[in-house]
């Protein structure tokens, strides 16, 4: 029988992507996403619960996330998980799991108040960090056309 690693989670995101670039050019954005759950206790009490995710996003969909997702967006998230460990300034050994992302559909529409961009409004981005705006800034940014997106 074959493994699986897959992880699906919908949920609002926590804070705005962070848009980086790897030393030799490829993006990546990360973001955190809140999915909750709802249950009655043996009393009947309802009780929530509240898990958060590391989201990492890879390529031409990593700068897609950045330019339009912001904070308490709702997405639906597909991919595989994966564990990463360092050594710590402290010395102390960390590890982090996150999911990879390999599928992201954007679940709020604009009829939501959401800020996708139309035709008749220039596109809104997320705010991004000064180092990965001018490393932007140095590549040549092509247009993207709405209807080209694929969710």
């Amino acid at each position: 029988m074959q493994n699986v690693n897959l992880a699906i989670v919908m949920g609002n995101l926590t804070r705005d992507p962070e848009l980086r670039y790897t030393p030799n050019g490829q993006p990546v954005t990360s973001f955190g996403v809140a999915t909750n759950r709802s249950w009655k206790d043996a009393n009947g009490d309802k009780k929530d619960e509240v898990e958060f995710h590391e989201v990492v996003v890879w390529g031409k969909l990593a700068e897609l996330c950045s330019q339009y997702l912001t904070k308490g967006r709702k997405v639906h998230v597909m991919g595989r998980l994966q564990t990463r460990s360092w050594e710590g300034q402290d010395g102390a050994k960390r590890q982090k799991t996150e999911i990879v992302a390999q599928d992201i559909a954007f679940v709020d529409s604009r009829r939501d108040g959401g800020d996708f961009p139309t035709e008749e409004q220039p596109k809104e981005t997320a705010k991004k960090s000064d180092t990965a705006k001018s490393k932007k800034e140095d590549k040549e940014e092509e247009e993207i056309n709405i209807d080209d997106i694929p969710f």
